[in-house]
């Protein structure tokens, strides 16, 4: 076989692209290079998932660049120019009751949000994808007990269970995320377990038992990578949730602690003045809702192109 099949062409854009669009790939990183190619110019087509995935460009870069881009320091007080109104000198989307300038605190707070955001997307996914594929690939006992863990974190709502989590942990930002894993697991053990009690009764995986493979390789080897798709999918539709469930805790004084810019406290420290001064509220509100907006668009539109049923279809 001859090196050109197994790496990417140098010349030019269109042998590249011809590269990744073959239909007869020479080695297994040019199908997986493919396959993500492929996948990306589907997502392409769908401009509302575009829309979502520039919002969602436009969040991290702020969050990285909150400093160049705030015009004050979201932390400093300053009472001779509490609450001034929109479009005020100095301030484009007013002050809080302290002084504070909101547009910083919202640009300071978007790292918060994606800080809380990567930490949940770290955590309760892999627990649920490890209890659901152990559950559904071992089977009896370990089944029931996990499937009954799994159903009991199920019957709570998960904000009230996540309320009951922080004031056992104390409030704070990490243990606001905390509580939003335990809670978020569970859907995606259910998702993982179904999916694993297809793939285990293949005839590959039985072909794999037979060549010696164990249950932990077969798990971690063949059965998580086939889950993935569908984990990613489940993940980019619950951070929607994931961002009000902390928000919610910090209205309530549970999550972020003060000074911090974070949305949900934000909102509720503007709620006293939603009457006369509306936009110390709404301005946090509006951007909890832009960037949930945003991920349910891009949840969408990876669900389209990552769905298998849908491209049987």
């Amino acid at each position: 076989m001859s090196m050109t099949s197994q790496t990417p062409p140098s010349s030019g854009g269109q042998s590249l692209q011809q590269w990744l669009l073959s239909d007869t790939p020479t080695s297994r990183r040019q199908a997986r290079l493919s396959a993500l190619y492929q996948g990306w110019l589907a997502l392409r087509q769908n401009h509302m998932a575009m829309v979502g995935l520039a919002i969602l460009v436009v969040l991290i870069s702020i969050a990285l660049f909150a400093p160049l881009i705030a015009p004050h320091d979201p932390f400093v007080q300053d009472l001779a120019n509490r609450l001034q109104p929109l479009g005020s000198e100095g301030h484009l989307l007013g002050t809080d009751s302290l002084g504070r300038d909101i547009l910083s605190r919202l640009i300071y707070g978007a790292r918060i949000t994606l800080y809380i955001v990567a930490l949940v997307a770290l955590i309760a996914p892999v627990v649920g994808l490890l209890v659901g594929t152990v559950s559904g690939y071992a089977g009896g006992w370990a089944d029931v007990i996990l499937m009954r863990i799994t159903d009991i974190f199920l019957a709570f709502p998960r904000l009230v269970l996540a309320l009951a989590f922080v004031a056992a942990l104390g409030a704070g930002i990490e243990n606001a995320v905390l509580a939003i894993s335990l809670t978020a697991w569970p859907p995606y053990a259910r998702m993982a377990r179904a999916e694993t009690l297809t793939i285990r009764s293949s005839d590959y995986i039985s072909a794999i038992r037979l060549q010696g493979a164990g249950p932990l390789r077969i798990i971690i080897k063949h059965i998580w990578p086939l889950c993935i798709s569908s984990l990613i999918v489940r993940v980019t539709l619950d951070m929607a949730g994931i961002i009000l469930a902390a928000a919610g805790l910090g209205f309530l004084g549970l999550g972020a602690q003060p000074p911090s810019p974070e949305w949900g406290a934000m909102i509720s420290e503007g709620r006293r003045f939603i009457l006369d001064h509306w936009w110390v509220a709404t301005m946090p509100g509006l951007a909890i809702f832009a960037v949930s907006l945003a991920f349910n668009l891009l949840g969408d539109g990876l669900r389209d192109v990552l769905d298998p049923k849908d491209s049987a279809s």
